[in-house]
């Protein structure tokens, strides 16, 4: 009796809500949707034919479960109709008090003409001569049973909500380690190019340049993580660095932001102009 928080998806369904995607009104928006409602209901509705809920405890199981089992399923259909008045198609979840104001008012429209469904399956299935004047009597209990799986329903599409979400969310950015290696007066800075010099390599940032001691292969793999590439034997060059780019004679030369030239070799010319560096 509640509205299904996941947003529209294509043909599949169960797939991850997006934000380029409108919601769908509920509750229930696909086969699974309606499989899982049924299931909640039917589970509700074995536990109140085994406890003899409101008064039915005397009356033999069988009927008991005819009962409460069939009234469920009949409530899962009408509350799923019902519902889709209060929760529109389009209509984001937004605040929580108003979700719960919403299934408030779709369980008091469901109660009263099921009410009447209550009151033929009585007759029916319980037996005895029940009185039309019974109605507003039986309008408590279906009212009572309505708040709870309509409060039963909005928990467990809310909660496939946040797990959707959740999987749905970009991952976050994957720490690149050889920023941990910046000298202490270079943390923070943005990292333009790392230069080979012998046993040394020379990091060239938006704070000026330093020292370490290291070899570029190792570098270069522990850069991973930065949009950046290596673009000679002793270059790495961040992306965003560059301020401009010179070939002639077959060769490519690169400027950083810092004014450093820095030499593309044909090894890694390719690569480079197939990833639209130049």
């Amino acid at each position: 009796m509640t509205r299904a928080v996941r947003e529209a998806q294509g043909p599949a369904a169960g797939e991850a809500p997006t934000a380029a995607r409108p919601w769908r009104f509920g509750p229930y928006d696909g086969m699974s949707g309606w499989l899982r409602g049924f299931a909640l209901a039917m589970a509700v509705g074995l536990f109140l034919a085994l406890s003899g809920a409101f008064g039915t405890l005397e009356i033999p199981l069988w009927r008991r479960l005819a009962y409460w089992l069939g009234l469920m399923a009949a409530g899962t259909v009408m509350g799923g109709a019902v519902a889709r008045l209060f929760f529109p198609r389009g209509d984001p979840p937004g605040p929580a008090r108003r979700l719960w104001l919403n299934g408030l008012l779709a369980s008091l429209a469901m109660s009263a003409p099921f009410t009447v469904v209550v009151w033929l399956g009585s007759r029916l299935i319980l037996g005895g001569d029940l009185p039309l004047s019974r109605l507003p009597v039986l309008f408590v209990p279906v009212l009572m049973v309505a708040l709870v799986m309509t409060a039963l329903n909005t928990l467990v599409e809310r909660q496939r909500t946040a797990l959707a979400l959740a999987a749905a969310a970009p991952s976050p950015p994957k720490p690149v380690k050889f920023l941990e290696r910046l000298p202490l007066r270079l943390r923070g800075a943005d990292l333009w190019a790392v230069e080979a010099e012998d046993h040394y390599l020379r990091l060239h940032t938006s704070r000026g340049q330093d020292l370490i001691l290291m070899r570029l292969a190792d570098a270069v793999a522990e850069l991973d993580g930065l949009e950046g590439a290596q673009v000679h034997r002793s270059w790495w060059v961040a992306r965003a660095a560059l301020t401009d780019v010179k070939r002639g004679d077959g060769r490519a030369t690169l400027t950083l932001k810092d004014g450093a030239q820095v030499p593309v070799s044909r090894t890694y010319a390719k690569a480079l102009r197939e990833a639209g560096w130049y």
